[in-house]
C-alpha cells in the first residue's frame, strides 16, 4: 500500500514503514504527526484518486530527529572582472518514519 501525501508544502509518494527526509516540521522530536492532504492511495490492483484530496483518508508518522542536511556551495564568478563570491548553505531537515495509512 502507498500513497502520495503533501508535506511541508511538497508532495512524496510514501509507504508503511519508509524514512523519509522532510523540510523541517514545528514538531518535537518522538512526537506523532498526520498529514491529511493525500492526493492518492494505492493498494494491490486498486487506486483511489481525490479530488483534489481522499476523504478520510490520512498518513501517521513519527518524528525521529531533526538536522542540517549536506552543504551545497554556492559560487559566483564573472569572468575578466576579478569578481568572485562563495557561500555555503545548509537546509533544515526533518526525519519521518511513516507508521500507518488509513483510507
Amino acid at each position: 500500500m502507498y500513497a502520495i501525501v503533501d508535506i511541508a508544502g511538497q508532495q512524496f509518494k510514501v509507504r508503511q514503514g519508509q524514512q523519509l527526509f522532510v523540510h523541517r516540521l514545528k514538531a518535537e522530536e518522538g512526537s506523532q504527526v498526520s498529514f491529511d492532504k493525500v492526493f492518492l492511495i494505492g493498494k494491490d490492483e486498486t487506486i483511489k484518486v481525490g479530488t483534489p484530496v481522499v476523504e478520510g483518508a490520512k498518513v501517521e508518522a513519527k518524528v525521529v530527529e531533526h538536522l542540517k542536511g549536506k552543504k551545497v556551495i554556492v559560487f559566483k564568478k564573472k569572468r575578466r572582472k576579478g569578481f568572485q563570491k562563495s557561500n555555503g548553505h545548509r537546509q533544515y531537515l526533518s526525519k519521518l518514519v511513516i507508521e500507518n495509512i488509513i483510507e
